[in-house]
């Protein structure tokens, strides 16, 4: 089922224990609540969706749906192609391969 928009699937994720909200701070992701910091490998990347604009094509995100290792769930939203944000871009690509379940059937 394809969702309408990015705000409807995080509605959906957030249903499902999906609260913890997370950014990226000095090359670790950072919990907003707990201040808790998490390196790649312990994060795992439970599914991935992409999201052109409306209005512009060109301005894409990426929606993360995430557990860490001690249990949290959680989402991150990053800006991908032109205006990505560079910090996040970097973290999620040195998440070990096995901790990326996003291409995988679960």
């Amino acid at each position: 089922m394809q969702e309408r928009n990015e705000l409807d699937l995080i509605k959906k994720y957030q249903e499902k224990g999906y609260s913890s909200n997370f950014k990226c701070e000095g090359g670790l992701l950072m919990e907003l609540e707990t201040k808790k910091k998490y390196q790649p490998k312990q994060i795992t990347i439970e599914r991935e969706h992409r999201f052109e604009g409306l209005s512009n094509p060109s301005d894409m995100s990426i929606l993360y749906v995430i557990k860490t290792d001690d249990g949290l769930k959680g989402m991150v939203t990053a800006n991908y192609g032109a205006n990505s944000d560079t910090d996040i871009d970097e973290f999620f690509k040195n998440i070990p391969k096995e901790n990326d379940l996003s291409n995988k059937d679960i």
